[in-house]
């Protein structure tokens, strides 16, 4: 079977020891769940965390950009590549973000944190039998650093309705389904979807637009524009710290809204923070 290839591991390595990756790992991205039948997926929670891929040897960010875990913290990852997140719990994003930013690490922050890890990007086995395989995998490994998800399988779209409430009430995000005949794929496919209340994408920031009323000499709105060219404002979203020290034109920030409108515009669109994922470089 022709398949697209996997990571490669084409590393440059500078004066300072950081190592930079010149390839992006070769993730699964996924679409928005429409109804679709649920007993062809497995479910698990979407944790808000930061998207991670284990290469065997060392962590990388989701732009190719290596993560300055300690050694410890990696000592007992298998020499096979996995996919997931490092997370610190629901509800604790921004401290993630600052804890696996740092060139240099702060051991007691990595000692909080997990590996949560929900796929086998190098197998061409259907998602069932590569789960399967994890969970025997997982069965011999000796890390506190590095766990599992859990991967329900649900007997209608009413328990998923339950299942989604159930996470929300907990302070989680959303769930994400699996289909369980799916290869893995390096691509956005509908056999990965995410299911939340509210839908979320991502934009570039173009411009700060200043406030007027109680804003002025602050931030009013954000002039944003998708990866296909959309524009719009995000007005809404920010406290008055973030207002005084908006995002930087240029950095990427996530948005939340309800749907689009005839033009493709997201409607009642709101700002949620600035995507931190990528480790700081030296």
């Amino acid at each position: 079977m022709n398949r697209l290839p996997l990571w490669l591991p084409l590393v440059l390595l500078s004066g300072t020891g950081y190592a930079e990756s010149m390839a992006l790992p070769p993730l699964q991205l996924a679409a928005e769940y429409q109804q679709q039948d649920v007993t062809h997926y497995r479910v698990s929670e979407k944790l808000d965390g930061v998207r991670a891929y284990w290469n065997g040897r060392e962590l990388l960010s989701r732009g190719g950009h290596r993560f300055s875990a300690p050694d410890w913290f990696v000592a007992g990852f298998p020499d096979m590549a996995l996919d997931g997140e490092l997370w610190l719990g629901r509800g604790r994003f921004e401290d993630l973000s600052a804890a696996v930013r740092r060139y240099r690490p702060d051991e007691p922050e990595w000692r909080q944190i997990r590996f949560m890890v929900f796929d086998l990007p190098a197998s061409e086995l259907p998602f069932e039998t590569r789960l399967t395989a994890l969970e025997r995998l997982f069965s011999h490994l000796d890390s506190p650093y590095i766990e599992l998800l859990e991967q329900r399988r649900l007997p209608d779209n009413a328990a998923l309705a339950a299942y989604l409430t159930e996470v929300e009430a907990l302070g989680g995000e959303g769930l994400m389904l699996r289909h369980r005949d799916s290869l893995y794929l390096p691509t956005r496919n509908q056999d990965l979807l995410k299911l939340k209340r509210f839908q979320d994408a991502e934009a570039r920031v173009l411009a700060h637009l200043p406030g007027q009323g109680k804003f002025e000499g602050m931030l009013g709105a954000l002039l944003v524009e998708t990866d296909d060219g959309r524009r719009f404002k995000l007005g809404t979203g920010f406290s008055d710290r973030q207002r005084q020290q908006p995002p930087a034109v240029g950095s990427i920030v996530t948005y939340r809204y309800r749907g689009e409108t005839g033009q493709r515009m997201p409607r009642f669109a709101s700002f949620v923070r600035i995507r931190n994922d990528e480790p700081e470089r030296p």
